[in-house]
């Protein structure tokens, strides 16, 4: 028989000391809380606390918190988010992990092996009592394009070893290892997802990143295969049924975790939240990834925000500069989009990035079209507070990152103790959609099962 606890791989469920394959994915911006992991850690399963947007002092506050709130083995990880643009801030936060301990980091937005993530991955590193490689720290990194997660499979590029090993990152022990480990211990498959997303489809993607594992582990022979892992679009028990039935290790959830007590977001957020469905959401240009026409899903109930922000997007791809653009639009992204000038929404970029980056405000200065991307990527910054502050004057501009699996969880939990976000207790919908799951593959089972020939297991 099938019970929540035999889902997926007994051993990630063994690395990482849990009682469920199941894990709650990193929200920007600490949406994805302290309380949220140390709630899924009491748990028994594994919960990211949200890095990314968060500043260091924040994060490390948050990493004590949830130290303090978790017993001694049970997991926790923090997510470690992709900083091309300032490698040196992705280093400080892998510095910042390695403090404090921190075992369990969730790979984000990588499309590239970077020095600090080796860092994390590879001090430490050690001989198993088999005279094998065994790395300390883990990373699961989340993949939606199979070229990356090539790279992730395989071992640490040599020439970035030698270079940490140079500059005093990692010791000679340590880097001696790295052509006997992946550079990631863990795979999750990314699928339609919240926020930035491939639009992949589960059934196709998942079965593809699975092969190449097993062509990996073919090619390397790895002490410990990395395991896959499913996320996006889980939100019902048939869904996470789908990921274990096509090869899963182990489930991600996402969007359904916002709509909680407590998620890091306000509740006029999650008042909206709860009213989705399947068909609520749409795509709109990434703030972060503005100028690259990268696209984010986000939730489109009730904000006019994916609207507005698409057009954004259509000015400055159209426009060499802001005085180009006809003078009843630049009103009406000032009046109601901003509701505020253009000059004091740049001079509080300004103020910014000559602290943060004042090689930003130099380009800005010399080209206009840089500058317009400055002042539209403030909208994308202005939107997120406002949804996390839940400024109910400026409801229309909420920026939520969201998926239609919410939309899916809520039809499934309506009429139930659940229909309610504050009796979404985050451990509560765990321990719900596995029980639901684990019942629907049973119910399979049975059905299909010949007469007198027993469970799929004992078959």
């Amino acid at each position: 028989m099938i019970t929540p606890q035999t889902l997926g791989s007994a051993a990630f469920r063994s690395d990482y000391g849990l009682r469920l394959a199941y894990v709650t994915g990193a929200m920007v911006k600490g949406i994805a809380s302290a309380d949220l992991v140390i709630q899924v850690g009491k748990a028994g399963a594994l919960g990211f606390f949200g890095a990314g947007g968060v500043r260091r002092p924040a994060v490390e506050a948050a990493i004590l918190r949830i130290r303090e709130g978790l017993a001694d083995g049970q997991a926790f990880g923090v997510n470690l988010l992709a900083n091309p643009a300032r490698p040196g801030e992705e280093m400080e936060m892998v510095d910042l992990l390695l403090r404090h301990g921190v075992r369990n980091a969730e790979a984000s937005a990588y499309t590239g092996i970077t020095p600090a993530l080796l860092k994390f991955r590879l001090t430490g590193a050690r001989k198993d009592g088999q005279g094998g490689a065994a790395a300390v720290n883990r990373v699961i990194a989340k993949v939606s394009r199979p070229e990356i997660a090539q790279l992730f499979l395989r071992p640490a590029p040599e020439p970035m070893v030698t270079r940490l090993v140079e500059q005093g990152h990692l010791t000679p022990d340590e880097a001696a290892l790295a052509q006997h480990l992946p550079v990631a211990s863990d795979l999750c498959v990314e699928s339609d997802s919240g926020g930035h997303t491939d639009m992949g489809v589960m059934s196709v993607l998942l079965p593809a990143m699975i092969r190449l594992r097993d062509d990996a582990q073919e090619q390397f022979r790895y002490a410990r295969p990395v395991r896959v892992g499913a996320a996006g679009g889980i939100g019902t028990p048939e869904a996470a049924a789908c990921a274990f039935l096509l090869g899963a290790d182990f489930i991600v959830t996402g969007s359904i975790n916002q709509c909680t007590p407590e998620a890091g977001t306000s509740d006029a957020v999650k008042d909206i939240l709860q009213g989705l469905g399947v068909q609520d959401t749409a795509y709109a240009p990434a703030g972060d990834m503005f100028e690259m026409g990268s696209k984010i899903q986000v939730m489109k109930k009730g904000v006019f925000f994916p609207t507005r922000a698409n057009k954004l997007y259509d000015l400055w791809r159209t426009h060499g500069a802001l005085d180009r653009i006809d003078g009843a639009t630049r009103r009406e992204i000032q009046e109601k989009y901003f509701r505020r000038g253009f000059d004091e929404v740049y001079r509080e970029i300004r103020d910014h990035y000559l602290r943060a980056a004042p090689e930003e405000i130099e380009r800005a200065e010399r080209n206009p079209k840089v500058k317009m991307a400055l002042i539209f990527r403030w909208y994308f910054v202005h939107s997120m507070r406002l949804a996390l502050a839940g400024d109910r004057d400026q409801r229309v501009d909420y920026q939520v990152h969201t998926g239609p699996a919410l939309g899916a969880f809520n039809q499934w939990v309506k009429g139930s103790p659940l229909e309610d976000w504050r009796h979404r207790r985050v451990a509560d919908v765990a321990e719900h959609l596995m029980e639901a799951c684990a019942d629907c593959l049973n119910r399979q089972v049975r059905l299909f099962a010949p007469t007198g020939a027993g469970t799929l297991a004992e078959r």
